[in-house]
């Protein structure tokens, strides 16, 4: 057996640098974090959904769970594409956008102008303050229908449909593609479900 000095006897790099992954077993598509994030609980993972009027999901996003909301909104739209009946190109554009106040920054509410998407959206108390604050430069308030905002429920229980599936509500996948697969797997069955 070789004495204590013989693990050391000539400089190497760190373990971190050795570690090189195998040729063919890195996924192009997969993030370097695997949707896993920090939060308050431990690791987490959160969904980003888009719905339509019946509580169908048309678009889904994974991401760790400290990702904030607004940053995820542009690419959470991007990927809606519904598929028109006779020819033509998908549909990617919805009639109108209600969400709570986690999407209410000024940049999301240009690129919703921008491509012409009506919004309901509530202004936070804070954003509310610093427009008033600035006086006539801070702007008009954003129009805001209470009656509209009150279909945005049909978002919350479509997470409820989608989180009686036991593999949704708690992750048991490593990767962030397999687990982004079961999600969309559980919302083809959500669809099969309502037609």
């Amino acid at each position: 057996m070789a004495g204590p000095d013989r693990l050391h006897h000539r400089p190497c790099s760190s373990a971190r640098r050795r570690h090189r992954p195998k040729k063919g077993r890195h996924r192009p598509d997969e993030p370097d974090d695997h949707a896993l994030g920090r939060s308050r609980g431990g690791l987490t993972t959160k969904i980003h959904l888009a719905c339509d009027g019946k509580g169908r999901p048309l678009a889904i996003l994974v991401t760790p769970g400290q990702r904030h909301d607004s940053v995820c909104a542009r690419p959470l739209l991007e990927r809606i594409r519904v598929p028109r009946t006779g020819s033509g190109r998908p549909r990617c554009r919805p009639d109108q956008v209600i969400a709570d106040k986690a999407y209410s920054s000024r940049g999301f509410r240009a690129y919703l102008r921008k491509r012409g998407i009506a919004h309901t959206i509530p202004e936070k108390t804070d954003q509310r303050r610093h427009r008033l604050r600035r006086g006539c430069h801070g702007g008009r308030p954003p129009g805001f229908d209470r009656e509209t905002y009150r279909r945005r429920n049909v978002i919350e229980r479509c997470f409820t449909r989608l989180k009686g599936f036991r593999g949704i509500a708690t992750r048991y996948e490593k990767t962030a593609t397999s687990y982004e697969a079961a999600v969309t797997l559980a919302s083809f069955l959500l669809w099969a479900r309502s037609v």
